[in-house]
């Protein structure tokens, strides 16, 4: 219990320490309050004294401040007064002596007339912008002439030399006829393609990049300054004027079918070729350039560059596709495919950069014209090629080949389908266009077929001959001529193997025909009493010298004239001419010497046996060395 009295007593007097203490603090506390409510009676006297001196400061700051703004506007605007001054000076010496100088003046009174436009209540600048929107009236005319007789000065017709030497050398004209010159121009452009190789066309200079930028300049000015119809005038004329005057010197002419009708075909073809460069040269090189310029000076006013660029090349472009439309609707003929073919060829060549040259929307009806030509000449190109199946069948030309060699008639189609196969990717793209399915199938058709029609037209012909050995000597000679062409060309690849074989047979088939025709006859007179010549070579009898006599007379004549007549004849592949001699004297030479073995003594102990027996079997042989010669009648036997 004492001890519990003991803590008790111990609490207390803790209790009683911390009441004292909190007493003293509450004293410290109040007597802080009264000290800091004393120094807030004493700020408050203190600012209410030194308000009025901080309103006369403040007044003065600001009175300091919109000093100083008053004095730099006056800067400014006095320093536009300036600009004014110095500009007037440009505008008036004018834009020749300082083109750039003069293009600054003129942004500048442009910045005049903003400046004093966004200021209100300014009265003393309303004559300064007066005064700077005539100067700018002023410069603008000014501007424009110096924009006319820029692009005058600058827009001189290319000198037909200067383009060749942007061509590739391998597609620069040369002196061979245009037909040669554009075929191996293709041969290149393909081989050049099969490379992976890039043709590089250096594009002229229309106008010197120096001036680009000035040129750029005076017309975006002009443009700001609403001249949009001015600028479009000025640079259509100039520049289109260029354009066609360039294109008359390189022998650009506008043509119609009717002109196209009347010209021979050499002047023609000539043409064609010509126009074939002349569109490559326009679109790759003068088009081109044309857009490059153009883009350049028109740069950030790409509506007003677009209707520029279409004038100055629409009437050019269009004198182009005239002609090429005047050739798809002129008379069709079959020397025309191939020009056909060359002409749709450049078209799809440059297909794609016309699209993009002309992709603007003012250039939509130029594209839409220079797809229907391409369609146009590739729609008559098949409708020729069409046509050449039925002339050949057709061709009922009278010309005579006396002595059963090849007849032009075909050479000329098998020169021209061998021909029709340097175009063969070409025909395989004109063929899909129209037709759905295996072009390469197509196209075997179409030639098996003009083949056929070659057979057909030449069995006509054969009938033509009196002696019927020459018939089959015409018509072995020409098959063979088809068959040795079409295996040594890409043909074989679309007749095929087959094809080749059974033409052999025929050209077998003719050959035997003619031994047949040709010399039955006369080996009938190397037989008597129906016995054949390859009898017993001892046995006479039963035969008279008379009898003998006959035949080796009957003989004589008929080899003569044989000899005559066939060696005038024309076998013109030697190796078929050295088969066709080997044949028939495989026949004839036995079956004559037989003959003098069992006859010759008859003759030969009569009188004049050379009478009768005229030849020796190696006069024979020389003699038929002569034959399928092609002699004339005057010229001397070998």
């Amino acid at each position: 219990m004492a001890a519990y009295a003991a803590a008790v007593e111990t609490l207390k007097d803790r209790a009683a320490l911390i009441n004292e203490s909190m007493q003293k603090t509450q004293s410290i506390t109040d007597t802080m309050t009264a000290t800091l409510g004393s120094f807030d009676q004493r700020l408050s006297a203190l600012e209410t004294a030194m308000r009025p001196t901080q309103l006369k400061t403040n007044s003065i700051r600001r009175a300091h401040e919109n000093i100083d703004k008053t004095l730099k506007a006056a800067e400014v605007i006095l320093g536009q007064f300036d600009l004014s001054r110095l500009a007037e000076a440009k505008i008036l010496r004018g834009p020749h002596e300082d083109l750039e100088s003069y293009l600054q003046a003129v942004d500048q009174l442009r910045g005049i007339v903003r400046f004093f436009s966004g200021t209100k209540g300014l009265k003393s600048g309303t004559g300064l912008v007066n005064q700077a929107n005539s100067l700018l009236g002023k410069s603008i005319l000014k501007l424009e002439e110096e924009f006319r007789q820029l692009l005058i000065a600058y827009s001189k017709p290319v000198e037909p030399d200067q383009l060749f030497d942007c061509l590739p050398s391998s597609m620069r004209p040369s002196a061979q006829s245009p037909r040669d010159s554009e075929h191996s121009e293709r041969k290149h452009s393909e081989n050049q393609n099969k490379a992976g190789e890039d043709i590089v066309y250096q594009l002229p200079v229309l106008i010197p990049d120096r001036l680009l930028p000035l040129l750029h300049e005076i017309s975006h000015q002009l443009i700001q300054a609403g001249h949009r119809q001015q600028v479009f005038n000025i640079y259509g004329e100039a520049r289109a004027s260029a354009v066609e005057n360039t294109l008359k010197k390189l022998g650009v002419e506008r043509l119609n079918k009717d002109d196209v009708q009347k010209m021979q075909w050499e002047v023609l073809e000539a043409k064609i070729g010509n126009w074939i460069h002349f569109m490559r040269i326009s679109v790759k090189l003068l088009f081109a350039a044309e857009k490059k310029i153009c883009d350049a000076i028109f740069e950030g006013d790409e509506n007003v560059g677009d209707q520029c660029f279409a004038e100055v090349t629409s009437n050019s472009f269009s004198v182009l596709l005239s002609f090429g439309e005047a050739i798809a609707k002129s008379k069709r003929s079959p020397e025309k495919l191939f020009v056909l073919l060359d002409m749709y060829e450049i078209m799809r060549e440059l297909h794609p950069e016309t699209d993009i040259i002309f992709s603007s929307k003012v250039c939509a009806e130029m594209r839409e014209a220079f797809g229907v030509l391409s369609k146009r000449l590739a729609q008559t190109a098949q409708e020729t090629f069409g046509d050449f199946e039925e002339a050949v069948e057709k061709d009922a030309t009278k010309t005579a080949v006396m002595d059963g060699t090849v007849h032009p008639l075909t050479s000329y189609v098998i020169n021209y389908v061998k021909f029709l196969f340097d175009y063969h990717t070409t025909l395989q793209q004109l063929f899909s266009e129209f037709q759905k399915g295996d072009v390469n199938q197509q196209l075997a058709s179409l030639t098996t077929r003009i083949m056929q029609a070659l057979q057909t037209n030449l069995d006509g012909k054969s009938k033509q001959y009196k002696d019927p050995a020459l018939t089959q000597l015409f018509l072995m000679n020409n098959i063979h001529y088809i068959v040795r062409s079409v295996r040594r060309s890409e043909a074989k690849d679309l007749l095929g193997d087959d094809w080749v074989q059974i033409h052999r047979r025929v050209v077998q088939q003719h050959a035997n025909q003619y031994k047949r025709i040709a010399w039955s006859k006369i080996l009938q007179c190397l037989t008597i009493q129906g016995n054949q010549s390859f009898g017993d070579a001892t046995s006479t009898a039963g035969v008279s010298r008379a009898m003998v006599k006959d035949r080796f007379k009957t003989f004589n004549i008929l080899f003569e004239e044989i000899h005559q007549r066939q060696s005038q004849w024309t076998v013109p592949d030697s190796e078929l001419r050295e088969s066709l001699r080997l044949a028939v004297a495989e026949v004839l030479l036995p079956a004559y010497r037989s003959f003098i073995r069992r006859f010759g003594p008859l003759i030969e102990s009569g009188k004049n046996p050379q009478k009768y027996v005229r030849y020796t079997p190696e006069d024979l042989e020389r003699m038929l060395a002569e034959f399928f010669e092609g002699k004339t009648w005057n010229e001397p036997k070998r």
